[in-house]
């Protein structure tokens, strides 16, 4: 079943880049992290996602600062970052560099001392003894009520107050899954009455694309991981991107090898994926239907978990030594083999090894990955789009091909070919 709504255009082959306000400067404002969007406009960044930018309840407060997922308010700005003139400046700069800005939506749930625990005390779920109430075990949040007609009115309305007021362009909706299905076509619909926008949702089941372009390739990361600590071997991911090529039509997946969860719960990017953390990241920017994600701090890179819910600032360098390798990939992946193109896979005879290529019309890339250790292995490949002159996008050292080639891959390399 096909989607009732079409993707955006200008989201066709692009990217997104996840920015925690709280820890990306010292200041934590939205005035210090626009600094940074001339650096993310060169990198090759297109779409911005912020996390919540509501201000966060105090009762229940976990930490010093709390959690962004705890509003007290869905129409406010949270003053640690500045004032909504100074957001409606920052989304001013960033659409005048090209780029695009979406909002962290939380709908499943608000703080404890949100402004309608108080006003609409009706909005929220209650226990046996009427009291507010979550199900999920999280203790700075209480739990919304979808059954309330007007709940959902007053919701959308405040969804659309950022677009019409700030000119928002999407929205990343947190844990969409535990949100019914019908509310989100609803809000979808009369958001998307004011602009098209780019919906983004936290979660991995099909339907939700009724709703969303875009959904988490979270079985994906557990392949990826469980790949990586040799508990898995290549069959597994390919397991799953075969589910993911069972989506509808238009379907995109969100690939990543850390975000804010990720990186503070469960471990960076390298504390998951050792040395093959850039491999995999080469592969988040060149598979089909697939939309990369880069967090705070990956470019530079951040070797640390960041605190969730404390003051704990990236420490950023001069010039992010990766700066030049995602905006090489990010490069890559607005080409129309990448965006658009058709995927052949090609056999390795190792567990750990993934080649594949990428092709659109004239448009071919070669995408060699080992996700092992091991050097010196070799590989043939053969097919008849492997013909004429190629660059490896990273070296820029140009090859001849003729149909049948052969590689030598060193632990963790990632080879990237493209015609010319």
């Amino acid at each position: 079943m096909a989607s009732t709504f079409t993707t955006v255009a200008w989201a066709q082959g692009s990217n997104i880049y996840e920015v925690n306000i709280r820890q990306y400067t010292p200041e934590g404002t939205f005035a210090a992290f626009a600094k940074h969007l001339p650096r993310l406009k060169d990198m090759g960044v297109e779409i911005l996602w912020l996390m919540p930018i509501t201000p966060i309840s105090v009762k229940e407060r976990l930490g010093t600062l709390g959690s962004y997922y705890a509003c007290s308010s869905y129409v406010q700005i949270n003053p640690e970052f500045g004032t909504l003139a100074d957001f409606k400046q920052l989304v001013n700069q960033v659409h005048s560099l090209g780029m695009k800005i979406m909002i962290d939506w939380v709908a499943n749930h608000t703080g404890w001392d949100h402004e309608w625990t108080v006003a609409n005390r009706d909005f929220y779920k209650k226990d046996a003894a009427g009291n507010f109430t979550e199900r999920n075990g999280w203790q700075d949040v209480i739990d919304l009520d979808y059954d309330n007609y007007n709940m959902r009115q007053t919701m959308i309305k405040a969804m659309q107050f950022w677009v019409t007021d700030c000119d928002i362009d999407g929205f990343r909706c947190d844990m969409a899954h535990l949100v019914p299905l019908d509310f989100w076509m609803q809000a979808r619909t009369a958001c998307d009455a004011l602009k098209q926008l780019f919906w983004l949702a936290e979660c991995e089941e099909v339907a939700y694309h009724n709703a969303f372009d875009v959904s988490y390739a979270w079985a994906f990361m557990h392949a990826s991981e469980k790949l990586a600590k040799s508990e898995a071997d290549i069959n597994a991911i390919y397991n799953v991107l075969h589910s993911y090529s069972q989506y509808p039509q238009g379907a995109q997946k969100l690939f990543f090898t850390s975000n804010h969860d990720e990186n503070s719960w469960n471990g960076t990017e390298y504390e998951k994926y050792g040395n093959a953390a850039k491999t995999f990241a080469v592969f988040t920017a060149t598979w089909s239907n697939g939309v990369p994600l880069i967090y705070s701090g990956q470019e530079n890179p951040n070797l640390k978990r960041l605190a969730f819910f404390n003051k704990d600032q990236i420490d950023w360098q001069a010039q992010p030594l990766l700066h030049a390798f995602y905006k090489t990939l990010l490069a890559l992946h607005k080409t129309n083999a990448i965006a658009q193109g058709e995927t052949f896979n090609l056999p390795t005879n190792h567990d750990k090894v993934m080649a594949f290529l990428r092709h659109y019309e004239g448009e071919v890339v070669l995408i060699l990955l080992n996700f092992s250790g091991e050097d010196r292995i070799k590989l043939s490949v053969e097919h008849k789009w492997l013909y004429g002159r190629f660059v490896n996008v990273f070296s820029e050292m140009e090859f001849n091909f003729n149909v049948q080639e052969s590689f030598e891959l060193m632990g963790y390399n990632y080879l990237v070919y493209k015609k010319i």
